[in-house]
């Protein structure tokens, strides 16, 4: 029967999963032998994992591959990618040998501004506020230099402070729009440390300011905290061709090849229906990539489909154009992404992907999971407009339809070789496997 409980968290690692198991699970045992067999057999990497997050009771994990042939402004890298979905590891692997020998991808960074803000409520005159915002603002540098002093030193720091009237969207509301470079760090921890330095400036130099009314001398702060939209933290990566190096292996043209896939982009750009899900296959690419090297996935996506709604109407991610007989296809994607501090310098994975990766700095990363969702959006749109998504992707989800039936080794052999030139689904998977276990393991070509 399913209860409430006090003081969960201070129950250890085996009490929390007696309990759970006991009361949410239809097999305790059952379960606890699932979560346990999950954990590490090295106990201090263990122990780091449990304290990642709160109330820890098991790992999950998810697969971590490599996409390699992948030439960045003429470098070749491996792309180590975290990720659960079948078929994407392939198509991004597909798509970075394909535009191997065609130049590679083309990347550079356009900007690295990130942005937090100070909500305030003020009930006096806009007036009088600006004339404080001046007083203030030196102050607000001041307070925040011990916080700001090394960050300054390795070239970054508070970059911008504006005082913005937001009362015509919401009575009495005003912000502090400030803008950061943080270097290689992602930067939330120093972003959101310098915010609450500058409310506590505001609201304290508030009640001294003599140019105020003594009944405006009333800033209330609502909080303080960085934003995950970052349209000036931006990079644009791409690749191009003379259409006629387009050779697809489809029964396709080269030329139609590419008016299609111009085609498919401009369907996307205005059509939101599609363009979700065109966005959300190039963020297969991205996030795995992210993923595997401990940054933030959740503020990248949000991000991404902020910008993506920049012109007021959701739209494609990536362009295409087809002139004067060059294919060109690119992307242009916010990313505030780090490579020091946070899980970089604990996960072992993570390090290990930075190090697979010849230790990128932001920019550099940047520029790298641009590329991944470039590529994957090309391997996508490839598909979609020649022989469809589904052979591709059904065939490298064949091996999990044959796990979850439990598939012998080889029952599993037997059945790639037998679906290599046949549509794959979940029915005729079955009736393939249990026309073999009926013909005792005699093939079913």
């Amino acid at each position: 029967m399913n209860t409430a409980i006090d003081g969960f968290s201070k129950l250890s690692k085996s009490e929390k999963i007696a309990w759970l198991t006991k009361n949410y699970t239809k097999d305790p045992i059952s379960a606890q032998r699932i979560l346990e067999q999950y954990w590490n057999q090295n106990s201090k990497l263990q122990g780091l994992h449990d304290e990642f997050i709160e109330n820890t009771i098991t790992n999950y994990y998810l697969p971590f591959g490599i996409a390699p042939n992948f030439l960045i402004n003429g470098r070749l890298y491996a792309v180590p990618m975290a990720i659960e979905e079948s078929s994407v590891v392939a198509a991004a692997s597909k798509a970075a040998k394909f535009w191997l020998g065609k130049g590679g991808f083309k990347a550079q960074v356009l900007g690295t501004e990130k942005i937090g803000q100070v909500h305030f409520m003020f009930k006096g005159e806009y007036g009088d506020l600006k004339k404080f915002f001046e007083y203030v603002k030196p102050k607000l540098v001041s307070a925040a230099k011990p916080l700001t002093r090394n960050m300054e030193k390795r070239g970054g720091g508070v970059t911008r402070i504006e005082l913005r009237n937001k009362t015509h969207e919401l009575e009495h509301y005003y912000q502090l729009h400030c803008t950061f470079q943080t270097q290689d760090a992602m930067g939330a921890n120093f972003i959101n440390s310098c915010l609450e330095e500058f409310a506590k400036v505001l609201k304290s130099e508030a009640q001294i300011f003599l140019a105020f009314p003594e009944s405006e001398r009333e800033i209330e702060v609502v909080m303080s905290i960085l934003s995950n939209y970052v349209p000036d933290c931006l990079v644009r990566a791409e690749v191009q061709c003379p259409v006629g190096d387009l050779e697809t292996e489809k029964s396709i043209a080269p030329h139609e090849f590419a008016r299609k896939m111009v085609q498919a982009v401009d369907i996307a750009k205005i059509e939101p229906y599609r363009a979700v899900t065109h966005n959300k296959g190039i963020m297969n690419g991205v996030d795995a990539v992210v993923l595997a090297t401990g940054n933030d996935f959740r503020a990248i996506e949000a991000a991404a489909h902020a910008y993506a709604s920049k012109s007021g109407r959701y739209s494609s991610l990536t362009h295409a154009s087809l002139e004067n007989d060059v294919f060109k296809f690119w992307i242009e994607i916010p990313l505030a992404l780090g490579t020091v501090g946070g899980l970089t310098n604990l996960h072992p994975l993570v390090k290990l992907s930075l190090e697979i990766l010849q230790d990128p700095s932001a920019v550099e990363l940047m520029q790298i999971v641009a590329v991944a969702g470039l590529a994957q959006n090309y391997a996508a749109l490839s598909s979609l407009v020649t022989t469809g998504i589904q052979q591709g992707h059904m065939k490298m989800h064949l091996m999990n339809i044959l796990n979850q039936m439990g598939a012998t080794e080889a029952e599993k052999k037997e059945l790639v070789a037998y679906f290599k030139s046949r549509t794959v689904s979940h029915t005729t998977v079955k009736e393939a496997l249990g026309q073999f276990r009926e013909n005792n393991g005699q093939t079913v070509l």
